[in-house]
């Protein structure tokens, strides 16, 4: 399961690259929350104009599934940074020191060729939409309004390659971790239990008091 995990920093290049990268990742998963907001504006707008004038909101089903890939793909390199994708940490949990490494490396270099297989697919389907000469640059549209389907159909490749460069800065430090035999390697997840979540809560409210 997902837990709580801290990212060290320092001032090494894989820790200023971890910084950088954190930044477009923020960005996204801003523009992630942001459209999310929207799609809740435009329920409302639906609903009222649909019970309120008899006149829902035009296209609506088609905004939804332009904004979906926004939402739903956008912020998952942030969600990896932060360790909170879903894990099973019922055998990886109970490993210590370089086995640990050993084994997060593993599992997430299976998430990096599983990532860049997702490039490769994604950006072939968007290709396929996406035509310079055609209206709207689109070779495909929603069903209702006519929306071009391409904009979000880039959203994902271009999402799954931040996932990508996220990645692979993780085994890095996996790696480093796994050659110096750190127990704090930077620029990678550290999950918490229960006990250092609650002890650094306690900390940051007792710096508050």
């Amino acid at each position: 399961m997902a837990g709580s995990a801290k990212v060290l920093e320092d001032d090494s290049l894989l820790s200023r690259l971890d910084r950088k990268l954190a930044k477009l990742e923020w960005l996204f998963a801003l523009i992630s929350g942001l459209f999310a907001f929207g799609l809740m504006v435009l329920a409302v707008v639906s609903v009222t104009g649909r019970n309120g004038f008899n006149e829902p909101l035009p296209g609506y089903v088609d905004w939804i599934e332009a904004f979906m890939p926004l939402i739903a793909i956008l912020g998952i390199s942030y969600v990896q940074r932060v360790g909170g994708h879903i894990r099973m940490d019922i055998l990886i949990g109970q490993l210590r020191g370089r086995l640990l490494w050993i084994a997060e490396f593993l599992t997430t270099f299976a998430v990096l060729l599983l990532m860049l297989a997702l490039v490769w697919g994604t950006w072939a389907h968007f290709d396929r939409s996406f035509d310079f000469s055609a209206p709207l640059w689109s070779r495909d549209s929603s069903i209702d309004i006519g929306l071009p389907i391409w904009p979000a159909k880039l959203v994902v490749p271009v999402a799954f390659s931040v996932m990508s460069l996220r990645v692979v800065l993780q085994l890095w430090g996996y790696a480093r971790a796994i050659v110096t035999g750190t127990t704090h390697p930077v620029a990678v997840p550290l999950i918490q239990s229960a006990a250092e979540i609650a002890a650094e809560e306690a900390e940051m409210l007792s710096r508050r008091d």
